[in-house]
């Protein structure tokens, strides 16, 4: 009996190894030997200016003074960042920050706290 998995779109027993995909021969369906975990470029990865996962929820610390755009306020050094939240984009944290309100923040210029 083949150790080979079954088609996941029709349940078929007949599939076969075709270098790093399985082809179900009934249905033509081609799939890849990890087709059960995401892939690589679903899932980004945001890091910190120390190379540090960042993930929501997480506090972190800004390491450089920041000007506000559209004000003359600037964000010092050492401000701590609670709850922050991670987008795609441009600037990839969105934050508030006491004083200041809701910011987006590029991970570049924080480290994780």
């Amino acid at each position: 009996m083949s150790d080979l998995p079954k088609c996941p779109k029709c349940q078929s027993e007949y599939t076969y190894a075709d270098g790093a995909l399985y082809i179900c021969p009934e249905c033509a369906h081609e799939w890849g030997a990890d087709a059960g975990a995401a892939p690589a470029e679903a899932r980004r990865i945001w890091r910190d200016a120390n190379g540090n996962e960042l993930q929501d929820g997480d506090s972190v610390t800004v390491i450089k003074d920041l000007k506000v755009k559209g004000s003359s306020a600037t964000v010092k050094v050492g401000t701590k960042v609670k709850n922050i939240r991670l987008v795609d984009g441009d600037h990839d944290i969105d934050c508030r920050i006491e004083g200041f309100g809701a910011m987006q923040l590029k991970s570049e210029f924080v480290r994780k706290a």
